[in-house]
């Protein structure tokens, strides 16, 4: 009996152990959010940073309107930009991967493996050839140029990400499927395409988010700021000589709920895409 109470005690110890170490660091990376919602929530008046972590005295919401009014048209130019670029190139990825899953031939390894490279090139380097492709194309200054580079960079993580999922499918219902008459498309549209909601809802979830949240290459190929998306026009909302950070901070929520409700609609899709193992190395 007091063997038992010994192990109960020390069962409880260190499960409040975790939990309040998991509820410190819970806090401690809230803080930033804590400060961004607080903030957003007071009039200019209130906002200065011996106060910052004191709640506004009242609920004041002008300074979402006044964010609003700034950024909604490059709100919309984001919803142009990334719904297209998302869906674009997570297609892309998944024939990708579908061919480096099951239609393999010689090379394909080391094609696959330069598909890779790509997603450990950084934007900045690649600044420059990209612009003067672009203005080759005809496609710098433009929406449609910017959803092509971001389908480019897409292609490396959303393939890897297919690929995985798409080779945990049984090789015997691809034979199937050639045994009964499908070809390449039929094969894709008629057996994989069906069960990869879940690797669906991964890449999307993935490529909405990092297309939504891009700064810098948008910043470059949108060079004209009616055009720029929301994250250029939230950093826009800060002056020369002083910044109301009750409206940036404010802007910046604005900014973030299309993510936020992207991932509370297709969560539980996510969560089934990962256990599925579709981003598995």
């Amino acid at each position: 009996m007091t063997r038992n109470t010994t192990i109960s005690f020390q069962t409880i110890w260190s499960r409040g152990a975790i939990y309040l170490l998991l509820i410190a660091f819970a806090l401690y990376f809230l803080m930033p959010v804590y400060v961004l919602v607080n903030t957003s929530f007071k009039p200019y008046t209130e906002v200065s940073i011996q106060r910052m972590w004191e709640l506004p005295q009242g609920l004041y919401l002008g300074s979402f309107a006044e964010a609003w009014s700034k950024v909604s048209p490059n709100f919309i130019n984001s919803l142009l930009i990334t719904i297209p670029a998302a869906i674009i190139s997570s297609f892309i990825g998944s024939i990708n991967g579908y061919i480096f899953s099951k239609w393999r031939f010689k090379g394909s390894n080391t094609i696959f493996l330069l598909f890779l490279i790509g997603m450990f090139l950084p934007y900045q380097g690649v600044l420059i050839p990209m612009v003067l492709t672009l203005r080759s194309v005809g496609l710098y200054g433009t929406i449609p140029g910017l959803i092509f580079i971001h389908c480019v960079f897409g292609i490396p993580i959303t393939a890897l990400m297919f690929r995985s999922y798409y080779a945990s499918v049984p090789d015997d219902l691809v034979d199937a499927g050639k045994i009964d008459g499908c070809g390449f498309f039929g094969i894709y549209r008629h057996i994989l395409l069906p069960i990869a909601a879940p690797a669906f809802a991964v890449v999307l979830l993935w490529q909405f988010t990092s297309i939504w949240n891009d700064f810098i290459i948008g910043l470059v190929v949108l060079s004209n700021p009616r055009l720029a998306p929301v994250t250029v026009a939230v950093q826009n909302l800060a002056g020369s000589f002083t910044t109301e950070w009750n409206i940036q901070m404010a802007g910046a929520l604005i900014a973030a709920a299309p993510t936020i409700i992207v991932y509370l609609l297709l969560g539980k899709l996510f969560m089934r895409g990962l256990l599925a193992g579709s981003v598995k190395g």
